[in-house]
Parts: C-alpha cells; structure tokens; sequence
C-alpha cells in the first residue's frame, strides 16, 4: 500500500495493484480497477515512484530476519537447533 494525500490534505492509503493508471488533468487522478476514481496531491511521478518503492520493499524484503538479538540465523544453526528424532519420527507416548 501507498501512502497518498487527498486534496483536503486527508491522507490515505492505497493499495497499488488496483490502480489501472494516473493521470494529471490538472489534478492528478488515480482510476482504479473498480472504476473509482481518487484526486490527489502527488503528481504523477510521485505516485509512481512511491509504487516503485513499495514494490522494491516487498521484492527485497528479508526471508530470514534477523532474531530478536540482531544475529542472522544461518542454515546450519537452525538444523542443529531441530530436537533429534529417530529415523520413524518421534516418539508417542
């Protein structure tokens, strides 16, 4: 999602994949999937590079992320950390 301001300076938040484009006329239109329309503050590169930002946010986000005392775990740690189970599993009491 994407942080925008109306015109009444109201923020909002909008989620990207729905807009199908931006226009300025002089105001900057967003028109969404649904047909809706938004005015804006943000021109129309703006609006584009805060979906720009936000994509590259979500494309490069950390799949492994750093635990609460700020060190990486890496494959090996996380093996050796798995409690040891025979080769049919774990017991059942």
């Amino acid at each position: 999602m994407i942080q925008l301001t109306r015109l009444n300076n109201a923020r909002l938040a909008v989620n990207c994949d729905l807009i199908k484009y931006v226009e300025e006329a002089p105001d900057t239109v967003l028109t969404l999937l649904n047909g809706e329309k938004l005015v804006v503050r943000e021109t129309t590169e703006q609006v584009i590079e805060r979906v720009r930002d936000f994509r590259r946010s979500v494309l490069i986000a950390d799949p492994n992320p750093a635990s609460p005392s700020g060190m990486r775990a890496n494959a090996a740690d996380v093996a050796s950390a798995a409690p040891a189970t025979g080769a049919e599993g774990p017991q059942r009491g």
